[in-house]
């Protein structure tokens, strides 16, 4: 689901700074959950999904559906 989400904040034009201020977090906050170093709880998930443009619904989806 994160490859999903960074493509789809790339592909936005969004930067991971612009994410973290819309996000009400830093840039390294978006770094870090990007690189895996970091997980996102549901909450932030649908928060960086709806500040990215997405929904969250269809993210989990397309990741459910390339798991098969």
């Amino acid at each position: 689901m994160i490859e999903l989400l960074v493509q789809a904040r790339k592909d936005a034009g969004i930067t991971q700074a612009e994410l973290g201020k819309r996000i009400g977090q830093r840039q390294t906050f978006v770094s870090k959950f990007e690189l895996g170093e970091r997980r996102l709880d549901v909450a932030e998930f649908i928060a960086v999904s709806r500040a990215i443009g997405v929904d969250p619904h269809k993210v989990i989806r397309a990741a459910e559906a390339n798991k098969h």
